[in-house]
């Protein structure tokens, strides 16, 4: 990793400049193999999600192109790669059907003006006021809509136009069902099983670009009469798309404003929560701001050369660090690698069978679905189980922009009941107070091998990101670790999920977490959620007191760890 010395205009300087500051030829060489491997992987996608978004395939490269230049060249990421995702297929499938494609570039543009002044003005933090079960329902209920728009092209059905509806769509689905076609469903279920399976045997060369090449081959070499890129999209032109002025309709503002808006706050969210993995996994610290102007930038730009919305990738962010990039230069060579295959292999692509691109859709759906999140939810109050059923009843049923609405007021609504409940009024007995002496700190004698933190307040969404950015730097941190909730007034969902990952950060270090003095609600949701059996029972004391006495014992079977800890806080002091 690179150490990257700061200084007061840092904030406002995209990572590429930085990183640049202590670039050598070997994190050169580094980010070109990364580049490279990224590339090949985006490459599918790219044209997946042109096609399902109901526009061109060649439309999903140039966006991967454009977006991922500007967003690696001005984000505020180390390793971030940005493109066309699945998060924005249903929105911009039904933009384009109702608007048409000057429609949906004005609202890409919209959008792209919005997340420059979330940048510019630091209100990208808003965006953690979103509650977890919101976002799991709208990626659920997404995930969902695209898996469902690719029935037809996986299958071969003859069904003609198919409604944008959810319910319309299915219906249209099984009422041709008589219409299989049997190779067009063999090269399907051949693509999704080379995807699913060749990560077994390498997970160098993506699964995706292996079902790709086979499926292209096999229906070149057998002549099969399936659809392909080519008898749908008459090909993808070679060389670099033209640069052109999208249509501005003034009449056109104010229908598109809560699809823009929609389309904004998504990009946000993904690509925020995509360098938040980048994070974990590289062990850099993101921008948000800068990264939300570059996002802005690169959605004022792809329209201009035909392109869709474009934010961060989780799954391709994954794989860029994986494949060993160090700084924003591989995001910037994956799309130089799309240029490359746009300008030498562009006409190989019209014999692409849509049944392969459909297969690589359907993993892309079950991956972003979040579907173990479900099970979660389900084990929390009804207020977050309504919630999360709403924002996925609406996804799927109604649209994104209306789920989004609908879940936040539900959600805003379920923050101020809980805020509420916080409020008690009780006399003061002699026995609360002596109750009272076990929660102490006071008089209690602290070991040098324990950490004390404490949440004092409502730990909901829109505050966790507080624990993370006091913990930030672990080696500051003890061998044993006790969070004392005592103070902690209420927690929900987003605020359980934030002590699961803080749990399992130091897990990953050796470290313990002990969680004591639990208030009524925080302690029944602890327990109803299963956050008890994931740290373990033991580790769940009900005062300061007795969290202590538990270090003590946690201590004594892991004493050399202790010393290394040790070690560790001497040299962060230092």
């Amino acid at each position: 990793m690179i150490a990257l010395a700061q200084t007061p205009l840092d904030r406002w300087l995209p990572k590429l400049v930085l990183c640049l500051r202590q670039y050598n030829l070997r994190f050169f060489t580094a980010d070109v193999i990364a580049g490279l491997t990224v590339g090949l992987v985006a490459l599918p996608l790219a044209m997946a999600f042109g096609i399902a978004s109901g526009v061109t395939p060649q439309a999903g490269i140039y966006t991967a192109v454009i977006a991922g230049f500007l967003i690696s060249a001005l984000g505020g990421s180390r390793t971030q790669v940005g493109g066309p995702t699945g998060a924005f297929v249903v929105i911009v499938a039904g933009i384009v059907a109702k608007f048409g494609l000057s429609g949906l570039f004005m609202v890409t543009m919209m959008a792209g003006i919005m997340l420059v002044v979330m940048g510019a003005t630091g209100l990208g933090t808003a965006v953690k006021f979103i509650p977890r079960p919101v976002t799991i329902g709208f990626t659920n209920g997404i995930a969902v809509l695209i898996a469902s728009t690719q029935i037809r092209d996986f299958l071969g059905l003859q069904t003609g136009a198919i409604p944008s509806e959810f319910v319309g769509r299915m219906q249209a689905v099984f009422s041709h069902l008589n219409t299989i076609d049997p190779r067009t469903t063999l090269v399907a279920c051949g693509s999704l099983a080379i995807i699913i399976l060749w990560p077994t045997i390498t997970k160098r060369i993506p699964g995706s670009i292996i079902a790709l090449l086979a499926g292209t081959l096999v229906v070149i070499a057998f002549h099969l009469p399936v659809d392909t890129i080519g008898s749908k999209f008459g090909g993808i032109p070679t060389g670099l798309p033209a640069l052109h002025l999208p249509t501005f309709r003034a009449d056109l503002i104010l229908p598109l404003l809560p699809s823009a808006l929609t389309v904004a706050l998504l990009a946000a969210l993904e690509s925020l929560l995509s360098a938040v993995v980048a994070d974990g996994m590289s062990g850099d610290k993101h921008n948000s701001n800068v990264e939300l102007i570059a996002q802005g930038v690169a959605n004022l730009a792809t329209p201009l050369f035909g392109g869709i919305p474009a934010t961060g990738a989780i799954a391709r962010t994954a794989t860029n660090i994986r494949s060993g990039a160090k700084t924003p230069v591989a995001g910037m060579v994956h799309a130089l690698t799309l240029v490359v295959i746009l300008l030498v292999a562009a006409p190989l692509a019209k014999y692409i069978p849509l049944a392969t691109l459909a297969a690589v859709l359907f993993v892309v759906a079950y991956n972003m679905g979040e579907w173990r999140e479900i099970g979660i939810i389900l084990k929390l109050s009804r207020a977050d189980k309504a919630v999360w059923g709403a924002t996925f009843a609406l996804t799927v049923l109604a649209d994104l922009t209306l789920a989004v609405e609908v879940g936040m007021a539900l959600a805003a609504l379920l923050y101020i009941y809980r805020v509420s409940q916080t409020t008690t009024v009780a006399t003061v007995t002699p026995e609360y107070v002596e109750s009272g002496r076990a929660h102490m700190l006071q008089d209690k004698d602290v070991p040098p091998y324990v950490s004390i933190l404490r949440i004092h307040g409502p730990f909901l969404f829109g505050t966790t990101d507080k624990l993370a950015e006091e913990t930030e730097d672990l080696k500051k941190f003890a061998a044993v670790i006790i969070l004392r909730v005592r103070n902690m007034t209420a927690i929900d969902a987003t605020g359980l999920h934030a002590l699961e990952v803080f749990s399992d950060r130091l897990q990953k270090t050796g470290r313990t977490l002990l969680v004591c003095g639990a208030r009524e609600q925080p302690a029944r949701m602890l327990e109803q959620a299963e956050f008890v059996n994931h740290l373990g029972r033991e580790n769940i004391l009900p005062h300061v007191e007795a969290a202590l006495n538990r270090a003590r014992e946690v201590n004594t079977s892991f004493e050399g760890l202790g010393k290394e800890i040790a070690a560790d806080l001497q040299r962060a002091a230092l």
